[in-house]
């Protein structure tokens, strides 16, 4: 019987050379802008026996404010007449509140509001 021929290993390095990009590759796209600015909140939930929606804030929001409420088949216009936290009125909210809004229409999660 032959005997197999011992194989040599080449030794590998432990340190990765950074990864270069190709010439003529394109950079990701950036994620797209809000074409209806920037959004004050997100609708995160809507009680319709109350009328009632609940909004998770990123900027604050006083009463009397001129909001738009705009989703995939929500387009609605009002100014804020009511606002609560945990079933007490507020006159306003700061930025990371969650809140209870008085609504003239439908709202559905998901929907972004924002200040006019």
């Amino acid at each position: 019987m032959p005997k197999a021929k011992a194989v040599k290993k080449a030794a590998r390095s432990t340190t990765k050379k950074a990864a270069r990009p190709r010439k003529g590759a394109k950079k990701p796209a950036a994620p797209a802008a809000d074409p209806l600015g920037k959004p004050l909140g997100i609708v995160t939930g809507y009680f319709a026996h109350v009328g009632a929606a609940v909004l998770k804030l990123k900027g604050p929001l006083a009463l009397g404010d001129a909001i738009w409420i705009k989703g995939h088949t929500t387009d609605l216009k009002q100014t804020v007449g009511s606002l609560q936290i945990d079933c007490q009125p507020i006159t306003s909210a700061k930025r990371g509140q969650e809140i209870g809004l008085k609504i003239s229409d439908r709202a559905r999660r998901g929907d972004r509001v924002y200040k006019l």
